[in-house]
């Protein structure tokens, strides 16, 4: 019976869109009655809306890659090729009854997405939170999303220069989370913008079971002295608006993780028990005229940060401080050339375990459709224990080529 059920319920829907297709095939308009108007944009992708009772955006994105990793740093010899889907991603977003009422869902199917590399357990959902905007300056969400930590993490994934990010990045971010969030903008003279957010979690991490009674405290100051970036440019890499005037943006988060459960607080595998940890992020943006430089100085510190089990494994809270730097420049509206330089410096405590790892890479990327649709190819090079020569044992190579689509 539940079979019939979908198989009635999909048809339905199937000869709905036709219609609404057909009405737009043939010139008309598809009136305001009790069938919802479908739009279709460049920033919002597929639109279905109903006066002022609901309204959801649809939109998707891939990406597609092709890499290679070497072996060591002085012969090319490739240790393995990476050729997958990166990420396939499906958005909704909008309201239903009250435009103050809003909602956004963000489902994942790739591998990668589902955890399944490092997991056994599915996790198809990125976000799933609700807001109430009181009004134009505050906001209050409920439920899923990123925390506000560093500005490369917060930055979507489909809004990147390069293939990936930073392995700072990877080391020291924080990462969605469950809970409530606070958004306040206050207008300042000139112009200038400040922004305050703050977040109480769970700690755990995407869709995270109760664990125990530890919660994680985030906050985030961000102040923007010229104004608003266009396009919301704070939170996109490289300058495709070509900003005429300068534009800065400065942000500082602190985040305290209590009876945290795995090794980077919201990600990684489970320690063997529970510890506190705390987060100070500082990073900044600057674009102008087509060039764009960010910078971010990430680090994490534990009191106790070594775990171990009775068969003496041993898992730890992956403290110490993380370094990232790009600039690039747009050639001309539609090609892009960036560098990005990054390190990892383990605490002294964690040493025998983790070592110091430092990493530069070229990129270069054409923009068909801005970030939605482009073409995006890096080379870099990754040392150990800042011995950069190509001869010293692991040190390696890698390159990327990824065509990144979407609505």
């Amino acid at each position: 019976m539940r079979s019939k059920g979908l198989v009635i319920f999909f048809r339905t829907g199937f000869f709905f869109f036709l219609t609404i297709l057909w009405n737009f095939s043939n010139g008309q308009t598809v009136e305001s009655d009790e069938r919802a108007l479908l739009n279709v944009g460049e920033s919002e992708g597929i639109s279905f809306s109903k006066d002022s009772l609901f309204l959801m955006n649809l939109r998707f994105r891939m990406q597609n890659r092709a890499g290679f990793n070497t072996l060591e740093g002085d012969a090319f010899e490739v240790s393995e090729y990476e050729m997958r889907v990166r990420r396939l991603r499906l958005r909704f977003d909008g309201f239903v009854g009250n435009p103050k009422l809003q909602y956004y869902i963000q489902l994942a199917f790739s591998k990668a997405d589902l955890d399944l590399e490092t997991s056994v357990i599915a996790q198809p959902i990125r976000d799933a939170i609700l807001y109430y905007f009181v009004n134009e300056n505050f906001y209050v969400g409920f439920g899923q999303s990123k925390l506000p930590g560093n500005r490369q993490r917060v930055i979507s994934s489909g809004n990147l220069q390069f293939a990936d990010r930073s392995t700072a990045n990877a080391i020291f971010t924080l990462d969605r989370d469950f809970g409530i969030f606070l958004y306040k903008t206050i207008p300042m003279k000139n112009q200038s913008i400040l922004q305050l957010k703050g977040v109480v979690s769970t700690g755990d991490g995407r869709n995270a079971s109760a664990i125990n009674d530890g919660l994680a405290y985030t906050g985030r100051i961000e102040f923007l002295p010229f104004g608003r970036f266009a396009n919301n440019g704070d939170y996109t890499e490289g300058d495709l608006e070509f900003e005429p005037r300068p534009k800065l943006a400065i942000g500082i988060t602190y985040s305290e993780n209590q009876k945290a459960t795995r090794t980077g607080g919201q990600l990684g595998q489970e320690l063997f028990a529970a510890r506190n940890m705390n987060s100070f992020i500082v990073d900044g943006v600057y674009k102008h005229l087509g060039w764009s430089v960010m910078g971010e100085y990430l680090h994490r510190n534990s009191p106790d940060p070594i775990t171990s089990n009775e068969q003496g494994d041993v898992r730890y809270v992956l403290v110490g401080w993380g370094l990232n730097t790009q600039i690039s420049k747009m050639l001309d509206r539609k090609n892009e050339l960036a560098f990005r330089y990054a390190k990892v410096t383990p605490e002294e405590s964690i040493t025998l375990f983790q070592q110091r790892v430092d990493e530069a890479l070229v990129g270069f990327t054409h923009y068909i459709n801005g970030h939605r649709i482009k073409i995006q190819g890096n080379v870099g090079y990754k040392w150990l224990e800042g011995l950069a020569k190509f001869e010293n044992t692991g040190n390696s190579w890698t390159g990327m080529f990824q065509v990144e689509f979407g609505i």
